[in-house]
């Protein structure tokens, strides 16, 4: 190899990066070793056509240059590499503007994973929960029973129905508004006792211990489960934002900002979920347990009922297959046993398959 001049490399085209026209060059001229490089470019290549083959491609033909004949002039080479630079500025371009988008999922995920942590490690969550519980009304309120209205402008009715689906809460919203002198603060502070009273009952029924360690669980599914469903969002976000370039918008910005608007609506329906499912967890009744129990024994019963019903069809065709040797079977003599398949039954009549049986012998 050395003696015949090294290796020789032969390039069919030039890559958009220069980085990899190098490393093919390189592998000519190894550890010093002796070895030479070429390549050879059309000006179809896509790289040519960045580079205007067409303005090159009449410029030849007015040259008289023809078809099939090499090119070799130091301004193509010098044009190529800027046609590469260009590309090469595109490319890093792109992937800086994919990293400005990565940051803003980054700065979310750091936060989620954050809170989802301390809640791993923390021993009493109720203090967590207490506080989207209070949120959660504090929404409710500002939604039915608006800041800076009369009584008059409430919407009571809109107002317990959430408080039945949201935290199961079952209370005379309209009466309390039609006492005399009473304003948003005060039912606030009613439905902040309702609902811890509820809590504390919860607590009382499951144990404390039990308890905190529904809450954990709870917090956690709920938290994972919107996670998941906020990043598929903000793909299809990213998917779409760069449309917003047409309406001279700048696509980064937009996307940071309805990013943020969709971390804050995934907390504020996490809070809603958690509160929600906490509010409808309950024990089990006496009377629940003993129908569960009373429903487990009739199915253990019914299974144990259609087990000899299903044993006897499985098990009767081996059993009339043992002992059942074919008619005529000498064991000594091959000719008497027929022609069975390797996975048919045995002709001497033991149950098994032939391939198993006598057939591995023959």
């Amino acid at each position: 190899m050395l003696e015949a001049g090294g290796l020789f490399v032969l390039g069919t085209e030039r890559h958009e990066s220069r980085r990899i026209d190098n490393q093919l060059r390189g592998r000519s001229g190894r550890q010093g070793d002796p070895g030479r490089s070429v390549f050879f470019l059309s000006l179809e290549d896509d790289l040519m056509r960045i580079f205007g083959s067409e303005r090159l491609d009449s410029v030849l033909s007015k040259l008289g240059m023809k078809e099939g004949e090499a090119i070799v002039h130091p301004w193509v080479n010098k044009s190529l590499e800027r046609a590469q630079a260009k590309v090469e500025g595109r490319n890093f371009d792109i992937r800086k503007q994919l990293l400005k988008f990565d940051d803003v999922m980054n700065d979310q995920r750091k936060v989620i994973f954050g809170q989802r942590r301390e809640i791993m490690e923390a021993d009493d969550l109720s203090e967590i929960v207490q506080d989207m519980r209070h949120q959660v009304i504090d929404d409710l309120m500002e939604d039915f029973l608006p800041p800076k209205t009369y009584a008059d402008q409430w919407d009571t009715e809109g107002l317990h129905e959430a408080l039945v689906t949201r935290l199961a809460l079952d209370l005379p919203v309209a009466d309390w508004a039609a006492e005399e002198g009473v304003d948003q603060d005060a039912i606030r502070e009613r439905l902040y006792e309702a609902a811890d009273k509820l809590a504390a009952e919860k607590a009382e029924a499951f144990g404390a211990d039990t308890m905190r360690q529904i809450e954990k669980q709870i917090l956690l599914q709920t938290i994972d489960g919107k996670w998941r469903e906020h990043l598929l969002t903000l793909e299809h976000l990213r998917s779409v934002v760069g449309f917003r370039g047409y309406a001279q918008r700048d696509p980064l910005n937009e996307y940071k900002t309805e990013a943020f608007q969709l971390f804050e609506s995934m907390l504020n329906a996490l809070r809603f979920d958690v509160s929600q499912r906490l509010a409808q967890v309950r024990p089990l009744t006496q009377e629940e347990q003993d129908a569960m129990m009373r429903q487990f024994m009739a199915q253990q019963q019914a299974a144990q009922a259609a087990a000899p019903a299903v044993q006897p069809t499985a098990t009767a065709p081996v059993l009339e297959a043992v002992g059942a040797a074919a008619a005529g079977f000498v064991e000594s003599d091959p000719t008497t046993w027929g022609n069975p398949g390797r996975n048919d039954a045995c002709p001497c009549g033991s149950g098994q398959k032939f391939k198993h049986c006598h057939g591995r012998f023959a």
